[in-house]
């Protein structure tokens, strides 16, 4: 007869092993979509890149989208956690706000996490549930920026009349520049895409462009 002692170990023994898997099958996910897009990955092609039954995928998502909104927030958990270590941080608000510029900005194009951005605000065009997911991103995106905008604002190193909505503003603007930069790098450059965030920031928080890096 199984002791008392062995069971709460080997209870945690297989939550242990259940974890890993399920981070097994989202990092494959997250390669496969990368490879074949959201709308065209199936749970057979997860399957076989991770050389395991599609049975035991469902085992622990019980659909593709499941497994794929995992993979989404799983991704989007990492963002936020540097977010708000970014915003927390020490220095001058305009440092902490070109440390978010820089961090929202891809440092090349082939960045797989704005890839697979890019692919996701595509396919949540008609699909709601990734339309709920790309809203929290562009939520956390916005608040990191609004909450250093509101704090240099208050400790009078900006003068801005709506913090929110210069972060809604920037927030826009650097989509549009980052999806042009992702596609056409040849058209513009890293560099250029940040010259334009920090221009943009320095007339919304009311200083001069000098008042950011060069």
């Amino acid at each position: 007869m199984q002791s008392a002692e062995r069971s709460p170990g080997m209870r945690g023994s297989r939550a242990d092993q259940a974890d890993q898997r399920r981070a097994e099958l989202l990092d494959a996910a997250r390669r496969v979509v990368l490879e074949r897009g959201i709308s065209s990955t199936r749970v057979a092609d997860i399957a076989k890149a991770t050389n395991v039954s599609g049975g035991l995928i469902h085992y622990h998502f019980a659909t593709k989208d499941e497994l794929i909104t995992a993979m989404l927030r799983s991704t989007i958990d990492g963002e936020v956690v540097r977010l708000g270590e970014i915003v927390r941080g020490t220095g001058p608000a305009v440092e902490r706000l070109d440390r978010v510029l820089r961090y929202y900005i891809p440092r090349t194009r082939a960045d797989q996490s704005w890839i697979l951005w890019i692919d996701a605000f595509a396919a949540g065009l008609r699909e709601a549930v990734l339309q709920e997911i790309m809203l929290e991103l562009e939520s956390a995106w916005i608040g990191a920026v609004h909450q250093v905008i509101e704090a240099g604002v208050e400790s009078g190193e900006f003068t801005c009349d709506d913090p929110l909505g210069a972060a809604e503003r920037l927030d826009g603007m650097l989509d549009g520049l980052i999806i042009r930069y992702t596609l056409h790098p040849s058209v513009l450059s890293r560099k250029r895409v940040l010259e334009h965030a920090r221009i943009a920031a320095a007339r919304e928080v009311g200083l001069p462009r000098s008042a950011f890096p060069a």
